[in-house]
């Protein structure tokens, strides 16, 4: 039986060892949860919620040691888990009080006539979740809040480098009552994995990570005819335009890169600075990423820390390298010390131009790219020109402007103006293009694996 390995990027220690599954071993944990919904789907989504809020407690009860766990397994600033954990009880919270509401049946009318109608929002069965390392909690969770309030089941595959954090949070819930079957973790390889997605009794796939792995499982899901929710990566563009607050800016800019050491899907990664503001902002932002503190995740005064592993180092070192070799400028960072961990310094490039992987690609770590725009115009369609389209950002100081660009014209699924942040319960989240299809929260990731059923009444 072969084995996977958790490493702590922070000194490259190993942490533990786990046993792959075999197929036969993950098909047994599938009908079992296949068993589990049966018995749950008859619940009422008021009946649900009570064990959603059980979660949350436990969630919080259990924060220091979770939080630990994730900075030891990728490297996760120790506050920035915790914070994490506090944001996971509170997604089980929100769906626990607003679900019975947003799933509740809807009465209708016929067309033209008096006729009566009935939509309910009826489970499926069990949903197989995909996720990965950057948010080793709050990426589960926000697949399993929703589905356990709608009625579903479901399989966790998480990435194999926090595999310890997978294994506590299924603890977690079942500490607090959640029924046996319907929250499971598989430990398998990628071949296994297809056969899951073709598994007669999994009826849905989601999945958060890279546009390449996106295509691959939505391929697979698609030809066993499986609904899927695909959320890929990113290299968002946040526009500097012409009246923007520049001191505001830089500060948001600065946080938005290396928040959660940079390695956020939707994260400030293209910096689009208009002529008229370039000078200022670029003087200041590199003054900023100079100064940031990098060392030890576990210690407060730490706001970088190292990447989740060797592999993530060597793609952003290949990325970076690559980028100046086809004319991109080092402002500051790069050139990373030889040493123990995985520890890469805050990094701006400039000159970054189309067909460099600073411009065209997801740098996925605490690197910021800056591209020079004539104007508001011309910012807007250099951030428009990427095959991603999660997030975003506008800074300006006319709000009227920035919420006609971002509802008429940023093509993606999230803006923020003259802010920075990544999730909210209460509001979607997900992208268009390269970065995937679907949506979670804001009610309506509990929809996604739900059978929309039209009852027609006389």
């Amino acid at each position: 039986m072969s084995q996977i390995s958790t490493i702590n990027p922070a000194t490259d220690e190993k942490i533990a060892d786990y046993d792959v599954m075999s197929k036969e071993q993950a098909f047994d944990k599938i009908d079992a949860s296949h068993a589990a919904f049966l018995d749950w789907r008859m619940k009422s989504h008021e009946e649900r919620a009570p064990f959603l809020r059980d979660i949350a407690k436990g969630l919080r009860s259990n924060a220091d040691a979770l939080a630990d766990l994730m900075t030891k397994e990728v490297g996760k600033l120790l506050r920035d888990g915790l914070t994490e954990v506090e944001l996971c009880a509170q997604i089980f919270e929100y769906t626990a009080e607003h679900g019975p509401e947003m799933l509740a049946d809807e009465e209708r009318k016929h067309a033209g006539g008096e006729k009566r109608g009935i939509v309910a929002h009826c489970p499926i069965g069990v949903i197989y979740s995909i996720q990965p390392w950057n948010f080793p909690v709050y990426q589960p969770v926000r697949v399993l809040a929703a589905n356990l309030m709608a009625g579903n089941s479901v399989v966790l595959k998480h990435a194999e480098i926090c595999t310890g954090s997978g294994l506590m949070l299924k603890d977690i819930c079942d500490k607090a009552g959640l029924p046996k079957g319907l929250f499971e973790v598989i430990i398998i390889d990628h071949d296994t994995s297809d056969e899951v997605i073709a598994h007669e009794h999994v009826r849905g796939v989601t999945m958060t990570g890279s546009d390449k792995a996106g295509r691959h499982i939505g391929q697979v899901a698609t030809k066993h005819l499986k609904k899927t929710v695909l959320e890929l990566g990113s290299n968002d563009a946040y526009l500097i335009l012409e009246d923007a607050d520049v001191a505001l800016a830089v500060k948001t800019c600065v946080q938005g890169r290396l928040y959660n050491n940079g390695e956020t899907c939707v994260s400030a990664k293209r910096f689009v600075v208009t002529e008229a503001v370039y000078d200022a902002f670029v003087t200041e932002f590199v003054s900023q990423m100079e100064a940031i503190k990098m060392g030890d995740p576990m210690k407060d005064d730490t706001q970088l820390g190292p990447l989740s592993s060797e592999g993530q180092f060597d793609t952003i070192d290949t990325q970076v390298k690559d980028s100046i070799q086809a004319g991109a400028k080092l402002l500051c960072g790069g050139n990373p010390k030889d040493e123990t961990g995985q520890y890469y310094p805050a990094t701006v490039l400039s000159d970054v131009t189309p067909g460099m992987p600073a411009y065209d690609d997801e740098l996925f770590g605490p690197v910021a790219s800056i591209i020079r725009a004539k104007d508001d115009e011309d910012a807007m369609k250099i951030a428009n020109d990427s095959r991603y389209g999660l997030g975003g950002g506008i800074f300006t100081k006319d709000e009227d402007t920035a919420i006609k660009l971002a509802r008429d014209h940023f093509d993606t699924g999230m803006i923020r103006i003259n802010s920075f942040g990544a999730a909210d319960p209460n509001m979607p989240f997900g992208g268009v293009k390269d970065s995937g299809f679907g949506r979670e929260h804001g009610g309506f990731g509990m929809k996604e694996f739900t059978n929309a059923k039209a009852i027609y009444l006389p």
